[in-house]
């Protein structure tokens, strides 16, 4: 089966021109004129229809090779977005140096000159580092013309792995919580895999300079031999005017070759004296014949060897063939007997159109199945255009989940396969324009992505601030709090740039890590502390109830006793706090067991709780207790008013009435009760804490 390249040359030989071919390219000699330009004007007439298959032919092969670089070369330039889309053009495109790829040939066998084969090498199987080793070798050739299809496969190879590895090196990024605008990397075989592009275009630049130099002295030298035949002829001599020629023609032959631009005008004035001599030669016709006869059996060769091209499955290998044998025919074999020139010509070029015929008819079964696959990429290129949404939808995971859909549809969009010669541009650029929209709208995300981070940074920093100032703070019941508190605030405040995310998350980390270890050894040591006097506690508890059976030695200088032993032992936080509890009721039931008025117990209960508060250094409760009073007296207050506004309603009633009475005992309860909430008050306004 023919690859596209292969079918794909020659396309410009329409039909049109081949009757043109097939026309007598060894006409008669024309008559010599005075004005040898009139002479040469009547020459390239009757050499004009061969010259123009051969320009075909060639036109056919330079065009081919121009055709299908966009979509060759259309992953390559994937790996860097200034990388052009095709290699510029070389010194022997620019020079219009004589440069055909199949019209090399052995002159021993007649067929192309097969290029230098080595062991054939898997370049998908190497590492970054082989490749290049290879490369270099190659580069190290002196065969430059030769090894450019190698060196093109390592790049083809290098820049596609190189694509993976950056995709892979990508997702590692962004996995790692990295903003994609970001991502930066570079590998060190790749710079050296760009040098040694460098030194191989170097090297090549080179030898197409000295190619072009090579080929304008050959041009200078077959000019010369132009110039030499010419004389001859004028200067006839019959005994050695035909070794001479032969001698000549010997010559021309060795020439290599001569800028492409000079090399019809060339030809067809060396042809043109060829006849010349010819026509010269009628005085000795025994040569002359015996050379037709050389030149004919040539070109009989060739037409049977043209035949058998028609069987040939493989068309891009006959259409090879066939510019070999087109060469052989004008460079190597000269002409025939007038009666044979038309014929032979004709036959010759019937073949040609065939050969021609059966690559067009195939072109356009490739033409049909390429439209397919034009409509399959624009299919593709409109998932492209839908991939992206409403603005207010975007998000990381937006993006990222986009990136992988478009990556997967460029996939599909290169495996489809070529398109329409004349619908390849424009579809490139329209696949272009849809990635290139996608993108300016990701890195527009990503840009505001940034600020949004930049923003983020400096918040976290404030708080690396507060970190550090307070990391040697004494004050641990407040200073927890806050360092708490900026641990949830960083939680909530998002992404830093990823270049600044893990110094700032570093520093944060160690000025918190700093107080709260700070925190554990001081609470460690409170916890030895604190076992300690829970056990004395636990067993002063224990000997008060012992004491506290014995009432008759009850009294408030002894319960008072009781309290300063609890105190100077400490206070006890957390879980051991239940002892404290224990203590306190049993003191309560103490001061209940004295022989003293209501108010006096009220207030050494009252007096023991605050003085526990004040111990612990309990503001908190302390504050509460003192508006939990103001609000009782307040209450009590309100009702004792409105009991005395009840007492307007018995205005006429007997004092023994027993409403009256039950009223005035409520109001005297009020009272009682007022005073002992008034005392606790002055008591807790007293204090300083």
């Amino acid at each position: 089966m023919l690859d596209d390249k292969e079918i794909q040359e020659g396309n410009n030989l329409s039909e049109e021109k081949m009757p043109d071919a097939a026309a007598n390219l060894e006409a008669q000699p024309v008559e010599e004129k005075n004005n040898e330009k009139n002479v040469l004007d009547t020459e390239n007439k009757d050499v004009s229809k061969e010259q123009q298959v051969e320009e075909s032919v060639k036109e056919a092969e330079i065009k081919e090779e121009k055709s299908n670089k966009a979509t060759a070369e259309d992953s390559d330039a994937e790996v860097e977005a200034k990388e052009p889309e095709s290699e510029e053009k070389t010194v022997a495109e620019r020079d219009n140096l004589e440069v055909t790829s199949t019209s090399v040939v052995d002159k021993k066998t007649d067929k192309p000159k097969d290029k230098p084969t080595e062991p054939s090498v898997n370049y998908k199987t190497l590492s970054f580092e082989e490749l290049n080793k290879y490369l270099q070798k190659l580069i190290k050739s002196d065969d430059v013309a030769g090894v450019k299809e190698e060196v093109d496969k390592i790049k083809r190879t290098f820049n596609k792995k190189y694509k993976e590895l950056l995709a892979e090196k990508k997702a590692e990024f962004i996995k790692d919580n990295g903003n994609e605008i970001d991502f930066h990397y570079r590998d060190k075989e790749y710079g050296n895999f760009k040098d040694l592009l460098f030194e191989y275009k170097t090297k090549r630049d080179r030898f197409y300079k000295q190619q072009a130099q090579e080929q304008k002295e050959n041009l200078e030298k077959r000019l010369a031999l132009i110039e030499k035949l010419k004389e001859l002829i004028d200067n006839a001599e019959p005994d050695n005017m035909y070794n001479d020629y032969k001698a000549i023609q010997a010559e021309w032959k060795t020439i290599g070759k001569i800028p492409h631009n000079k090399y019809n005008d060339t030809w067809r004035t060396y042809h043109h004296h060829v006849e010349r001599f010819y026509d010269l030669l009628h005085l000795s016709n025994d040569f002359r014949d015996l050379d037709f006869k050389h030149n004919l059996e040539g070109k009989l060769q060739l037409i049977e060897r043209a035949k058998g091209l028609l069987a040939y499955t493989d068309l891009n290998k006959a259409f090879n063939e066939l510019q070999v044998l087109h060469q052989l025919w004008k460079e190597d074999y000269g002409p025939v007997a007038r009666d044979k020139r038309e014929e032979i010509w004709e036959e010759f070029s019937e073949i040609t159109k065939q050969i021609h015929h059966k690559r067009h008819e195939y072109q356009k079964i490739l033409d049909k199945k390429y439209e397919v696959n034009a409509e399959a990429k624009r299919e593709i290129i409109g998932q492209i255009t839908g991939l992206i949404g409403d603005e207010n939808e975007e998000s990381h995971k937006y993006w990222q989940q986009k990136i992988k859909e478009l990556e997967a549809l460029r996939k599909e969009f290169f495996k489809i396969g070529k398109v329409p010669r004349y619908m390849n541009e424009q579809i490139w650029q329209e696949f272009r324009a849809a990635t290139r929209n996608f993108n300016r709208r990701k890195n527009k995300y990503y840009k505001n992505l940034k600020h949004e981070q930049y923003k983020n940074l400096e918040k976290k920093r404030e708080l690396i601030k507060i970190a550090q100032e307070h990391k040697d703070s004494d004050d641990f019941e407040k200073t927890t709090d806050l360092m708490k508190k900026i641990q949830s605030d960083w939680k909530k405040i998002g992404h830093a740039p990823r270049k600044y995310s893990d110094k700032i998350w570093k520093e944060f980390k160690s000025a918190c890590n700093y107080y709260f270890d700070r925190l554990h050894g001081v609470q460690d040591q409170n916890n030895k502390e604190q076992i300690a006097v829970f056990e004395k506690k636990k067993e002063l508890l224990e000997n008060i109830k012992s004491q506290a059976k014995n009432t008759e030695k009850l009294s408030e200088t002894l319960i008072n006793a009781y309290l300063d032993d609890w105190q100077k032992l400490g206070v006890l936080t957390g879980r051991m706090r239940h002892v404290e509890v224990k203590f306190n009721k049993l003191i309560q039931k103490l001061y209940e067991k004295l022989d003293v008025d209501k108010e006096t117990v009220e207030m050494l209960k009252f007096k023991n709780v605050i003085n526990n508060y004040i111990a612990n250094n309990d503001t908190k409760k302390l504050n509460h207790e003192q508006l939990f009073i103001r609000r009782k007296i307040d209450e009590i207050t309100k009702e004792v008013q409105q009991l005395e506004n009840n007492i307007s309603f018995f205005s006429n009633a007997d004092d023994d009435n027993p409403l009256l009475k039950g009223v005035y005992e409520n109001i005297e309860n009020y009272n009682e009760e007022l005073k002992i909430w008034q005392s606790k008050l002055d008591y807790l306004v007293g204090l300083k804490y």
